[in-house]
Formats: C-alpha cells, sequence, structure tokens
C-alpha cells in the first residue's frame, strides 16, 4: 500500500486509506439525503471487506456517514415488506448477518464514528465494531425501533446488544423501540463517548488505539426476572424477547439464528405489513406532495378560550406562532390561560422542552375579553361552542376585524363549514381545521374543504398544519367529515348494547381486548355526554337510523351525567379511580343481545366502523382508503396494527363482513352494509392496488 491517501468507491461507500494505516469507510448513497441497507449496499460492504482482510498493513476501520443528519437509517423498508409478501426475506436477512459477522470478526479494531439519525440496521453495523463514539448533535438519535414496525433487529440487534449493556437494559431498548440522544445513548451503553462533530472521527481514531474490545461474560439468568411486553396483535416485543432471553443461553451463531427465524415469521403476519405499510403512511402525510413554497404562519387568533380553544392556542405558541386568544368571558379566559400554564408545566416535568422554551411559549399568547387589533393574522381559527349561529356570527366579525388573514378556519367537530362561509365576502378563504383533545397529544388534523374552498387556501392550510406539527388529513365537507362520522355509529351502537342490558364493562373489555385505545362508553364519558348528543344529532338528520342517538343518553343528560367533567357518565370517576355507574340501572334492559350466532360484540361494533369508513370512501368524502385508514388510525387510535378499518375489512374477508352484517341488518337496518363494500364482495376484489 502506498504512503500517501487512497480512495475508491463502491457504489454506496467510499474508501479512503490514509497514511495513518486507518480505513475509512464512508457511507454516501447516491442521490439521496439518507444512507439505508439494501442489497446493493450490503454487496458493496462485501466488498470493501475482502479489501480489508487482506490488506495485512491496516491497523483498524472507521464506519461514518458522508449525510447531512443521517448516520445510516436502517434496512430498506420497501426492499422487507415487498420480500416479506415474497418470500425472500430469509435470503436477504441472512446475507445482512453473514456481512455483518465478517465486519465482527475483523482482526483489527474497528469504531463506528456516528452522527445524524443511527437506527435499525444502522445502529446493528454499529454494533459489529469495537466501539461506538457519537456527536453530541441534536440530529443524531440512536437506537432500534424494529418492534414499532413489527419487526425485531435481526443484524445482531437482539443478539449483539444484551452481551454489551446486559439484558435488562437491551430489552427495554429494543422492546420499546425509542431513539436516544446521544447523552442517554452514552447512559445506557449503546456508545461508548460522545465529541462534537468537528472531533468525531479524530476521536474515532483515538478509540481503535484501546484495541480490540474483549466481550464481557453475561449470565443468562439476568434476563429470567424480566416482564412479559404488554400483549397485542404487534407480536414483535414478545418475539424479541424471546430472542434475547433464549439467546444468551447459547452461541451467537444460534442466538442470530433466532433472530433470522423469527423477523422471517413476523413478516408473514398482517400486524406486521400494516406497520410497515403505516410508515410509509406517515411519510407521506407528513412530507405532501406541494411543490410550492409554503408561507410561514407567525401570527394567529384563535376565538374561544375554551378546551379546544386553549388547547390550539398552547399548541400554536409552543411551535412560534404568536396567538391571540380571545373569548368574551374573563372567567373562560382564566381557565384557558391556567390550562396552557399547566400544559407547558407538563411538558417541561416530561422533558419534552425545557423552561426557556416553555417561557417563550407563553410569552407568545395575548388573551383578550375585548376587540383586539388583529390586523397582522395570518390564519383565524373559531374554536367557539358547536352551535351553528355562534360560529356564524364569529365568521361574520372575523371577515371584517381580520382582513388580511389568508386563512379564516374552524375547528367544528362536525358542522357544515360551507354555511359559516356564506358569512363571509371571501368564501374560497374558509375552511375547517378540526384539532382533536388533547390537542398536545393528538397528531391529526382534518383539513375539511368547502365548495368555495380555494385550492390556494388548501394548500395554506395543508403547509401551516404541517409547520405546527401536526398530520393533516383532506376530507370533504359533509356531516361528521370522517373521523367523527366513522366513529359515531360505534358509539352510538355501543350504548345501544349497554341499554339493552350488557355490563358496561364487558363491552369496553371487548374492545380493548380488541385493540382500541379504550372502551366505547368510557371514550364517550371522556368526550362528554352533551357533545356526544350534539353530535350524533347533527349525523342523525343527515344519516338518519345508524347515528340515532339512544334514549339512555337523553336520561343521562337529564340527570346531568356528563362523562368525566361532572364525575359521572356511565363509570364515576373519583381522582384515578373508574368505577360502575349503578345509578343508570334504573334505564337498562334486560341483556338480551341482538347479535346474530357467532358474532361477537367486538365484531359487530366494528363492522359498523368498517360499514361508514367504506360509505365514506363511496362518497367522496375522502380521496383514498388510505386516507380513511390513516384518519382513523391517528384520530381514534384504532389499532395500528390492524391497519385502519378498510384495511382490515381486506385481512379479515370483505365477503365475510358482508354476510355478518346483511345478518345483522335483519333485525336492525342500521347494519345494512355500504354499496361499495357488497361491490367489493360481490367482485372479489381489494380497496387498494398494492
Amino acid at each position: 500500500m502506498n504512503a500517501m491517501a487512497v480512495t475508491e468507491t463502491v457504489q454506496t461507500i467510499r474508501r479512503e486509506v490514509g497514511e495513518d494505516a486507518i480505513c475509512l469507510l464512508t457511507f454516501d448513497r447516491p442521490d439521496s439525503g439518507a444512507n439505508i441497507f439494501d442489497a446493493a449496499t450490503i454487496r458493496d460492504l462485501d466488498e470493501h471487506l475482502d479489501f480489508i482482510e487482506k490488506e495485512r498493513s491496516l491497523k483498524g476501520v472507521i464506519i461514518t456517514s458522508a449525510k447531512k443528519s443521517i448516520f445510516i437509517a436502517g434496512a430498506d423498508l420497501k426492499t422487507l415488506l415487498r420480500q416479506a409478501r415474497t418470500g425472500e426475506l430469509r435470503a436477504f436477512i441472512g446475507e445482512g448477518q453473514r456481512v455483518f459477522n465478517r465486519l465482527a470478526a475483523l482482526k483489527i479494531p474497528t469504531c463506528a464514528a456516528i452522527h445524524g439519525a443511527c437506527a435499525g440496521g444502522g445502529y446493528e453495523i454499529a454494533l459489529a465494531c469495537d466501539w461506538r463514539v457519537a456527536t453530541d448533535d441534536p440530529a443524531t438519535r440512536i437506537g432500534l425501533p424494529e418492534t414499532t414496525l413489527g419487526l425485531i433487529p435481526a443484524w445482531g440487534g437482539s443478539t449483539r446488544l444484551p452481551r454489551l449493556i446486559g439484558p435488562e437494559k437491551a430489552a427495554e431498548v429494543i422492546l420499546k423501540g425509542k431513539l436516544y440522544r446521544a447523552q442517554e445513548a452514552l447512559q445506557l451503553g449503546l456508545v461508548d463517548e460522545i465529541a462534537p462533530r468537528p472531533a468525531l472521527l479524530d476521536a474515532a481514531k483515538k478509540k481503535l488505539g484501546d484495541g480490540k474490545r474483549q466481550p464481557q461474560p453475561i449470565s443468562p439468568e439476568l434476563a429470567e426476572g424480566i416482564a412479559d411486553p404488554p400483549k397485542d396483535g404487534n407480536k414483535a416485543p414478545a418475539r424479541a424477547l424471546e430472542v434475547i432471553k433464549k439467546g444468551l443461553a447459547g452461541p451467537i451463531d444460534q442466538s442470530l439464528r433466532l433472530e433470522l427465524d423469527g423477523i422471517v415469521e413476523l413478516g408473514r403476519t398482517d400486524a406486521t405489513q400494516n406497520l410497515i405499510r403505516n410508515f410509509f403512511l406517515a411519510e407521506k402525510y407528513k412530507k405532501g406532495t406541494s411543490k410550492v413554497p409554503a408561507q410561514k404562519i407567525a401570527h394567529a387568533a384563535v376565538i374561544g378560550a375554551g378546551v379546544m380553544g386553549s388547547g390550539i392556542a398552547q399548541w400554536l405558541s409552543s411551535r412560534g406562532v404568536s396567538v391571540i386568544l380571545r373569548d368574551i368571558g374573563v372567567e373562560e379566559l382564566s381557565r384557558a390561560l391556567a390550562n396552557i400554564e399547566k400544559t407547558y408545566a407538563d411538558a417541561v416535568k416530561r422533558r419534552i422542552m425545557s423552561e426557556e422554551k416553555a417561557k417563550e411559549g407563553r410569552a407568545r399568547v395575548v388573551a383578550s375579553s375585548v376587540p383586539i387589533e388583529m390586523r397582522d393574522v395570518q390564519v383565524a381559527i373559531e374554536a367557539a361552542s358547536e352551535k351553528l349561529e355562534i360560529k356564524r356570527q364569529i365568521f361574520r366579525d372575523l371577515a371584517q376585524k381580520a382582513p388580511n388573514a389568508s386563512i379564516l378556519a374552524t375547528n367544528t367537530s362536525a358542522l357544515p363549514i360551507t354555511e359559516l362561509a356564506a358569512e363571509t365576502e371571501r368564501p374560497d378563504r374558509v375552511i375547517g381545521l378540526h384539532f382533536f383533545n388533547p390537542v398536545s397529544r393528538m397528531k391529526l388534523v382534518e383539513v375539511v374543504v368547502g365548495t368555495e374552498t380555494s385550492d390556494d387556501t388548501i394548500e395554506r392550510a395543508l403547509a401551516f398544519t404541517r409547520q405546527i406539527a401536526k398530520v393533516p388529513v383532506v376530507v370533504r365537507d359533509s356531516p361528521g367529515f370522517l373521523v367523527n362520522r366513522v366513529l359515531f355509529p360505534y358509539l352510538i351502537d355501543a350504548v345501544s348494547l349497554f341499554q339493552a342490558g350488557v355490563d358496561a364493562k364487558e363491552i369496553d373489555q371487548a374492545m380493548a381486548n380488541w385493540g382500541m385505545p379504550m372502551g366505547p362508553l368510557r371514550l364517550i364519558d371522556e368526550i362528554g355526554i352533551d357533545v356526544t348528543l350534539d353530535i350524533a344529532a347533527t349525523l342523525h338528520a343527515a344519516f338518519g337510523r345508524r347515528d340515532e342517538a339512544p334514549q339512555m343518553l337523553r336520561h343521562m343528560q337529564a340527570a346531568n351525567l356528563f362523562g368525566r367533567k361532572s364525575g359521572a357518565g356511565f363509570y364515576r370517576y373519583e381522582g384515578k379511580s373508574q368505577t360502575t355507574n349503578t345509578q343508570l340501572d334504573q334505564w337498562k334492559g334486560n341483556g338480551s343481545i341482538q347479535n346474530e350466532p357467532g358474532t361477537t360484540i367486538a365484531h359487530r361494533l366494528m363492522f359498523l366502523m368498517v360499514n361508514e369508513a367504506a360509505r365514506c370512501l363511496e362518497e367522496k368524502v375522502v380521496a383514498s382508503p388510505e386516507d380513511a385508514d390513516y384518519g382513523m388510525i391517528l384520530g381514534t387510535g384504532f389499532p395500528a396494527y390492524r391497519g385502519g378499518p378498510l384495511r382490515f375489512a381486506e385481512n379479515h374477508g370483505i365477503k365475510k363482513i358482508v354476510e355478518e352484517l346483511e345478518s345483522l341488518a335483519h333485525r336492525d337496518e342500521k347494519f345494512a352494509p355500504a354499496e361499495i363494500l357488497k361491490k367489493h364482495a360481490r367482485m372479489a376484489t381489494n380497496f387498494y392496488e398494492s
């Protein structure tokens, strides 16, 4: 080898050998801002290892990245998804294991110099090195997120990490699938050192001076006390834990075989394929497709200081937008400011933001109970109570008070956007921005398009939603839009079952076991019985029987049983405790369930949700089945591993769902299957092309 530095590029990886005899492998995927592992990259790495094994004069190897904010983002998920469906996954993962094993077996010391996102396979190649050095840059995030996608780390992550940091800490990292900042990664032992970015390679070269890392013996008994993960449709965390426990009891080769078997078997399941599909949907909805540069929104107004108004104001202010929070009630404003303060305090306590950032955010909110100048306001959001006449008056006022606002939005959950737009001289500027409660935690915003809403307003609204780190789904102006329209037949029928005599806990537990974050009756308690009745009335007027509120809800409203906010609804609430409300027994029936034989509570309620999602697609409330599915996942917590209501219908069998709906419809017309469901069942086609 010459004394001078030598550079050679093999497709995705550049190799440089310096005068110090250190080989630097720099991952730099052409025409991409990210490095990922696909078959070509693994092949390129294999070729470089051929050179390294033969070149006896080398003193060490450093693996790094040329990308601005990504080390290596893991395996190519499109490849994984395709191979999971075609049966090629075993060969792909097995080849990755073989090549990473070659790296781990090198006789010279190796170090991963990590800057930017280092996830999944990106961290597994780092684990195959002797040492790991990372930058202290905010862009640096390190971890193994595979289980969140229904997979397990199978290029050595489930094998090498327990042997590096112990099985208990490794199980926490792998089962949670979290990405850690550099300082957290150092504390966990995921990296050995932290360095400023300009000094990263020097720190890595210095680390090579420590020679080959000597393995530390880890007792398999340390894994015995690790608790099993919660059981749900995503089997990956449990499978990963099984690999950790069994893998430690034998040699590395045996543990790697367990990894390989695990990922291949998981890859065949609907749950894993749905979770990977959701990953791509998340990228699609976050990024959008607009090529027009977005106007940055700096000034906004929120009209209405209730729970939603205060939540929206807090969220906007936390994202750098100055907010005028307007309400005629002084008490309402005081409560709103207290709610905003509490949300910021909680964020600081949970280390989501610093006290300094929280202080800056609070300062961006100006509350007023009297008319205030709004000429600088670019976006005005009405968040008053769900009464059409109140909202009409606000829009008449907004059109005059905020003349320069490019977006006049309403946060209504069900009322018609087009009627509100008619109150202004510029209906083209009016759009729905339906946030979900609690605003600080729910990612979805339904962007509701009225008949007069202009394309420019839609694009501005989408850009604004993404600017404030929310995920927009476009829906057409129609009663209930997407989420409430699909959700309410499910909620209404749950009340009907309860009214007929089925125990509240039985109903809610059935849906929790099915995968919903909470049961439908408890969800109604969280929404509020009064709000539920208001939305149901709007939907009933439009869609008839399937949204008709059961008498039970009216009895509860008359008795001031509004749900959690009044201390009692379907349950009684004292602090964190929740008990059955026996006061409702006087209005209940004898327990007869009008189900067809074999139809479970979960299927009966879920098929109603599927049915309504199909109608939304049929009526073009949403433009695609993906919109319906992803909107319901984000808006209601529909179990992600089931893929959304329409994807669930395909996995379960559209024909079977139609047959069960038609059986139920003999007793109650609200179960009548949508025409689009019947069409797909009859033609044996799915909602998705691929």
